[in-house]
């Protein structure tokens, strides 16, 4: 089982990334799928997440609006799009697995799957 986690990079505030997150070894579409931030000096933060069964997505209050996330099954791909980026966004972004139904950003995520992290960087 293993996640890779690419996309990140320097952005200006206001532009976009899109962040991928392909799975090996397990098939994405039956599991919980997680993007999760850390920024130096600040606990890990959910961002956003997909459920198994009927793909429904949770958010974020911070990021709500400008960050989505979708899923190509055919490619056991999960993606963050990220639009009008802002400097408090920079960090690095993790993806996670879960079996667990969503009960919200937890330390039950730690029972899950992790991939690397990538980074990301908002800043003129």
């Amino acid at each position: 089982v293993q996640l890779q986690a690419s996309g990140g990079g320097l952005v200006q505030p206001g532009g976009s990334l899109r962040l991928s997150c392909a799975a090996s070894g397990f098939t994405l579409v039956d599991y919980v799928i997680g993007w999760f931030r850390l920024a130096p000096g600040k606990e890990r933060e959910g961002v956003s997440c997909m459920s198994s069964s009927d793909g429904s997505t949770n958010y974020a209050d911070s990021v709500r609006g400008r960050f989505t996330i979708s899923r190509d099954n055919a490619k056991n791909t999960v993606y963050l799009q990220m639009n009008s980026l802002k400097p408090e966004d920079t960090a690095v972004y993790y993806c996670a697995a879960s079996y667990i139904p969503f009960t919200g950003w937890g330390h039950y995520w730690d029972l899950g799957s992790w991939g690397q992290g990538t980074q990301v960087t908002v800043s003129s």
